[in-house]
C-alpha cells in the first residue's frame, strides 16, 4: 500500500504513458509468463488500475489461474519506469463498465457496454518499484563514467524507489 503522495506519483509517472505491459502466468505452457500491451482507462488512481478485456480472452483464463500479475510502463525519452504487482480479477460490474465507457472502448466491443463478453479488469496494486531520472543521457553517461574513474561510488541517475507490501 502506499500514501495518497505516493499514489499521486506513481499516477503522475504513468497516466501519460497509458499503456502498460501486462504480465500473467501462461495456463498452457508450463507457466510461462505472458505479456501484452493494455490501456488505461481511469483519469486517476487510488490504488487500483482498471483495462477493458474480453472475458474469453486468454488473459481472463490465467488470472482465474493466478492472480498475481505484474504491469510494467515505460517511457525511455523521458526515462521514466514503473513496474507494479498486484492481484486481478475480472469484474462485470455495469456501474464500473459505464463509469469508464469511452469511444475507443467502443470500437473494440462492437455490442457496446453491453457485450456479454465484455469484462473490467480490475488490478489491485499492492507494491511496486519506479525509476524517473530527469537527467539526459549526456548527463547519465558522465554519471556513469564519474563513478567508474573517479569516485567509485554508486552513479546517480535518478530516482529509484520500491513500495508496497509483500
Amino acid at each position: 500500500m502506499s500514501s495518497p503522495e505516493h499514489k499521486k506519483l506513481i499516477w503522475d509517472l504513468i497516466k501519460d504513458i497509458k499503456v502498460g505491459m501486462l504480465v500473467t502466468q501462461d495456463e498452457n505452457e508450463d507457466g510461462v509468463m505472458r505479456a501484452r500491451p493494455m490501456s488505461l482507462v481511469q483519469d486517476a488512481y487510488d490504488g487500483s488500475l482498471f483495462f477493458y478485456t474480453p472475458k474469453s480472452d486468454a488473459k481472463a483464463f490465467e488470472i482465474e489461474q493466478d492472480r498475481d500479475i505484474c504491469l510494467t510502463f515505460s517511457n525511455p525519452k523521458d526515462n521514466v519506469y514503473v513496474s507494479l504487482s498486484g492481484k486481478a480479477k475480472i469484474s462485470e460490474d455495469q456501474n464500473l463498465i459505464d463509469r469508464y465507457w469511452n469511444p475507443w472502448v467502443a470500437a473494440w466491443f462492437k455490442n457496446g457496454k453491453k457485450d456479454p463478453d465484455l469484462g473490467m479488469l480490475v488490478v489491485k496494486i499492492n507494491k511496486g518499484e519506479h525509476w524517473d531520472s530527469k537527467n539526459n543521457k549526456l548527463v547519465q553517461l558522465f554519471e556513469i563514467a564519474k563513478s567508474s574513474l573517479i569516485t567509485s561510488e554508486t552513479p546517480n541517475l535518478g530516482e529509484n524507489e520500491k513500495f508496497g507490501t509483500e
